[in-house]
C-alpha cells in the first residue's frame, strides 16, 4: 500500500488515519524512527511517521532524519506535512496559537544533512525552503476553520535536547527568528533533495527563555512544553484533515524541480 501525503509529528497524532496498518521500511540510510502507519485522510492515502518514536525514546539530534525522508519517499509520498512544537521568540506569536513557517536558520551541528555526500554533489536551492502551494492551502483552512495561525515565520533550528541560554535566545532574535525548535533542520532540505513538498506548521508551547524586558514570563520546561501541546494538539489535527482534503491532485509549485540544476558532478 503506497501513500501521496506523510506526515510527520508527535504521538499525539496517531488517531488521525482511517483503516491504518503499520509497515516497516529499510533504507540505506537504517531504519526510520518507527514503523510508519498508513491509512486514509478524506479519502486520500497518508503515510504517518512519529519522530521521536511511539515511545519518544530519540531526541531530536538523533532522529535518523535521512531514514525517515527516504523511507516515505519509497511508499510513494510527494507531499509532506510536518508538526513541530516551537518556541517563541517574539511576543506576537503567543502559546497555544498555531504558525506557518517560511524560513529557517539552522544553528545545528554534526547532523547527516545531505543525501549527496558520496561521489556526487549536489547543491539544492534553499532560498524558499517550504512549498508555497501547501503552504496557501494551510493558510485557507485555517482562516475558514476559525484557527489562530500566522501566515510567515523563520524558525531557527538549534541542535538539543537542552533548551536555550537567555544570551542565545536574545542572539536568535537578534538574527530575525520569531520561533524555535530542534527538528526542522534537516528534515525540510532533505525532502527539498527529494524534490518532495514540505510544510512545517509549528505550534507554540513557550516563550523560550523569556522574553527581554519581561519579567513575568519564565523560562520554558519540558513539563510546560508538553502540558501546551497537549492541550492544543487538536488545532493541529484539524488543521491536518483539512490541509489533506484541500490539497489539490496538480502540483502548481517547483518543489518537483528543486535538483534541476543542482547536481554538480559530470557523469
Amino acid at each position: 500500500m503506497e501513500a501521496e501525503i506523510g506526515i510527520i509529528g508527535g504521538s499525539g497524532l496517531y488517531s488521525l488515519l482511517d483503516d491504518s496498518k503499520e509497515v516497516k521500511v529499510q533504507t540505506k540510510y537504517g531504519a526510520p524512527s518507527d514503523s510508519i502507519t498508513i491509512g486514509t485522510i478524506a479519502g486520500r492515502n497518508v503515510a504517518f511517521l512519529p519522530r521521536h518514536s511511539r515511545k519518544h525514546t530519540i531526541p531530536p539530534h538523533k532522529v535518523p532524519y535521512r531514514a525517515n525522508i527516504d523511507a516515505l519517499r519509497q511508499l510513494g509520498v510527494n507531499r509532506i506535512i510536518a508538526t513541530n512544537a516551537v518556541g517563541s521568540l517574539d511576543r506576537n506569536y503567543k502559546p497555544g496559537e498555531l504558525a506557518i513557517f517560511d524560513q529557517f536558520i539552522n544553528a545545528t551541528h554534526g547532523r547527516h544533512d545531505t543525501y549527496y555526500d558520496e561521489e556526487v554533489v549536489a547543491h539544492v536551492s534553499s532560498a524558499d525552503p517550504y512549498c508555497l502551494q501547501l503552504r496557501n492551502v494551510a493558510i485557507k483552512v485555517a482562516k475558514e476553520a476559525g484557527i489562530k495561525m500566522h501566515d510567515s515565520g523563520t524558525v531557527v533550528v538549534i541542535n538539543g535536547p537542552r533548551f536555550s541560554t537567555r544570551a542565545e535566545s536574545k542572539m536568535f532574535k537578534l538574527y530575525g527568528a520569531h520561533m524555535i525548535n530542534m527538528t526542522q533542520y534537516p528534515e525540510v532540505i532533505l525532502a527539498r533533495e527529494k524534490q518532495m513538498c514540505y510544510l512545517g506548521i509549528g505550534l507554540v508551547t513557550d516563550y523560550d527563555s523569556g522574553l527581554e524586558g519581561d519579567d513575568g514570563v519564565e523560562p520554558v520546561t519540558a513539563d510546560e512544553v508538553a502540558k501546551i501541546f497537549d492541550a492544543n494538539v487538536g488545532k493541529a489535527k484539524k488543521m491536518i484533515h483539512g490541509i489533506v482534503a484541500e490539497v489539490p491532485e496538480e502540483k502548481t509549485c517547483s518543489c518537483s524541480s528543486s535538483m534541476e540544476h543542482a547536481i554538480q558532478t559530470k557523469k
